[in-house]
């Protein structure tokens, strides 16, 4: 069965990846940034803030991908965006509610059901970069196996299929953004809602695009690959080529071994939270069951009307 062809989503939906945090507050178009103790504790003798989030090297050389991707791109791509998307972070959270959580969790939050706070695009930036770094390697690309290729097979139709779907989405994404494979777990399309009669067919690999830093975990998606198509990405190598860029990162670079290790990871979570949504049915269930093992009664009243035959 072919997939459909890859969406763009911008509507806001509810995530039921984390649940919501007690005791952090946030209005429709801010969040209330309380400063706490912690924060004279973040900054150094000097004044200078003490980062939260560190910026994660790529795991390998940074000239590890060349001829395909160049040092020189890692070092203007890794060394400087991402390392500013990581301390301008680090400055919009210190002291406030958000410190001290971790990064999925502030995606999330900040997302805001899509009305966007202030800390979401360094946030959701630091984890998009990190996240494709480690979906290439050195001597990538080629066709994946496994359980991988048999879900590729069957939910696009052919890797073949797959390849020319994950392409266009990339290439037709306007403007900045990323492309995604994601596998998506017993929900419906429409709200996040739970799906009332799950099935196995639910749990199904798809293709979706997203514009600036958003990523598929506001969706509830539980993202496997991902190709950054912002121009700083590939402009050094490719300049406006977009779609040789996006042909060679599928050829010669995608982690085969990393995408297949996420998947595995998604369909445990999947598996768990199922365990989890029956376990709290079950004790809904439990807590409304009333049992009466009174046996039934006849109720007889006495009437005042005189039952005297009239003169």
């Amino acid at each position: 069965m072919a997939a459909t062809a890859a969406t763009s989503i911008s509507s806001p939906l509810k995530c039921g990846l984390f649940s919501s945090t007690p005791g952090f507050s946030w209005s429709t178009r801010s969040l209330q940034f309380k400063k706490n103790e912690r924060q004279n504790a973040r900054k150094a003798s000097r004044g200078v803030i003490t980062a939260k989030f560190d910026l994660k090297p790529p795991p390998y050389p940074l000239d590890a991908l060349q001829p395909h991707m160049s040092r020189e791109t890692f070092e203007y791509h890794w060394g400087k965006h991402h390392r500013a998307y990581v301390d301008n972070l680090n400055k919009q959270i210190v002291g406030t509610e958000l410190d001290g959580k971790i990064l999925e969790e502030i995606i999330l939050l900040t997302y805001n059901k899509g009305d966007l706070l202030p800390p979401f695009n360094n946030a959701a930036q630091v984890w998009n970069h990190t996240f494709f770094w480690e979906s290439m390697k050195p001597g990538g690309g080629g066709e994946p196996s496994g359980e991988l290729l048999n879900l590729i097979n069957r939910d696009f139709g052919s890797f073949e299929a797959f390849a020319k779907e994950f392409k266009t989405a990339a290439a037709t994404q306007f403007g900045s953004g990323w492309a995604w494979l994601v596998y998506k777990a017993n929900r419906l399309g429409v709200g996040n809602s739970v799906n009332p009669r799950p099935s196995e067919e639910d749990k199904k690999l798809e293709i979706v695009k997203s514009p600036n830093a958003v990523n598929p975990l506001v969706w509830d998606y539980s993202p496997l690959l991902t190709i950054d198509v912002w121009e700083h990405a590939y402009y050094l190598d490719f300049q406006n080529r977009r779609p040789d860029y996006i042909s060679i990162f599928l050829e010669k670079l995608v982690s085969w071994e990393a995408v297949s290790a996420r998947l595995e990871a998604a369909k445990a979570r999947a598996a768990e939270r199922e365990r989890e949504e029956e376990r709290k049915k079950n004790e809904y269930e439990d807590d409304d069951e009333v049992v009466d093992n009174s046996e039934p009664s006849e109720l007889y009243v006495e009437s005042d009307e005189d039952d005297s035959a009239a003169d």
